[in-house]
C-alpha cells in the first residue's frame, strides 16, 4: 500500500488558534504524532506519558495530550503524541477511526466509512 500526506488542522488548547499540517497517513501508527513545537506553540501541555513501539522493535516513551483536530471540515478531540521537534506529523489509526475515515492510497485521499458496532 502506498503512503501519502493529508492536510489536518490542530486547534490550540483554548480554541482561538489553529495550525494546518501535512500529516503522513500511517495506519500502522496507533496515535497521531505532532512535532512538540507545533503542539506547544498552540498552548498544549502534556497530560500523560505513553509507551510506543517503533518499527525496529524499540520501545520509547513520549508525552501525550488530547487536542481538537479537524479533517475535511469535521472536528473531533483525539489523542496526540508530542513528537520529536524535527519529525514529520503522522495521522494515526485512532484518529482515523474516530473520524470514520479510511485511506485510499491510489487517489491519495481519505474516504468516509461506516463505523462498526458489533
Amino acid at each position: 500500500m502506498g503512503t501519502f500526506r493529508y492536510p489536518i488542522t490542530i486547534y490550540s488548547a483554548d480554541g482561538t488558534q489553529a495550525r494546518m499540517v501535512e500529516a503522513l497517513v500511517d495506519t500502522g501508527a496507533t496515535y497521531t504524532w505532532i512535532p512538540r513545537p507545533v503542539l506547544e506553540g498552540l498552548g498544549h501541555r502534556p497530560a500523560f506519558r505513553q509507551k510506543l513501539q517503533l518499527a525496529n522493535g524499540a520501545v520509547i516513551e513520549r508525552d501525550g495530550a488530547e487536542a481538537v483536530v479537524e479533517i475535511d471540515g469535521a472536528r473531533r478531540t483525539t489523542v496526540v503524541i508530542f513528537g520529536d521537534p524535527s519529525s514529520a506529523p503522522l495521522l494515526g489509526a485512532v484518529t482515523l477511526e474516530q473520524f470514520s475515515l479510511a485511506p485510499d492510497p491510489v487517489a491519495r485521499r481519505l474516504v468516509p466509512v461506516v463505523a462498526l458496532l458489533m
